[in-house]
């Protein structure tokens, strides 16, 4: 499972870098962060860290997506024939390997013994994030989050206005 999730990861990136709307952007943010919230829950004993993600990313997600409607021009969605037909030629050529494969079989038989021996067995908390030989990252994170604010609410100052003020 852990390898098809990846695959579909990398089928996501590779199809939607042909299209150029914010509408087509925010929805391969949006399946690259649930793919990559999944992978990490897998990894984990428990979601909740790969759920604090998701929505931390989504939020962000918003924020770009407000940013690219403003300043973007308002383009149609073109879906052309050439890269819906490469998309199903790769997916096909994909499932026919994965499933007729022995490797493949074999490697995602390993990959589930491999994460119910190992990481299910490990006490994994976000407690330990605060532990001390992490105290040092946390802390710099913090500060970098705390810089971060305050240069974005000198930039965002109010009589410079919104960035479309037609709209107000």
């Amino acid at each position: 499972m852990l390898f098809n999730l990846i695959t579909l990861s990398w089928i996501f990136s590779l199809v939607f870098y042909s299209f150029k709307t914010s509408l087509i952007f925010s929805i391969h943010t949006f399946n690259s962060n649930f793919i990559s919230s999944m992978v990490l829950g897998n990894l984990n004993i428990n979601f909740w860290f790969s759920y604090i993600l998701f929505l931390i990313m989504i939020g962000g997600m918003l924020v770009l997506f407000i940013y690219m409607t403003s300043i973007a021009s308002d383009e149609k969605f073109k879906f052309s024939k050439t890269t819906s037909i490469l998309l199903l030629m790769y997916i096909m050529f994909n499932m026919i390997i994965m499933f007729k494969d022995e490797f493949f079989s074999y490697l995602d038989t390993f990959n589930s013994n491999f994460l119910n021996m190992n990481f299910k067995e490990i006490n994994l908390s976000l407690s330990k994030f605060t532990n001390i030989p992490n105290w040092l990252i946390f802390f710099i994170l913090i500060c970098y989050l705390l810089i971060t604010l305050i240069v974005v609410v000198k930039i965002a100052y109010k009589k410079n206005g919104t960035l479309r003020p037609w709209l107000m």
